[in-house]
């Protein structure tokens, strides 16, 4: 873990903005998606599923470095 907390926030305010990115793409991919069955249309499918477990992992990348950030802000004395 880094000393100093600046590299820390300047990190997870990049990571949120990609994680906002990726959360207006799934609904966007949701909205396209509306009137198909799971299944019918397979590259879509599997481009869902694939957009899905992306989002999923960036959203807990995000919340380890949010949590590296408070970390280093409650971390008594340096």
């Amino acid at each position: 873990m880094p000393e100093d907390p600046g590299p820390a926030r300047n990190k997870f305010r990049s990571d949120f903005i990609v994680e906002i990115i990726l959360l207006v793409v799934v609904a966007v991919y949701l909205v396209m998606a509306q009137g198909q069955a799971v299944g019918e249309n397979l590259s879509f499918t599997v481009a869902g599923a694939a957009l899905m477990a992306l989002a999923t992992y960036w959203t807990l990348h995000t919340i380890r470095d949010g949590l590296e950030v408070i970390a280093l802000r409650l971390r008594p004395g340096k």
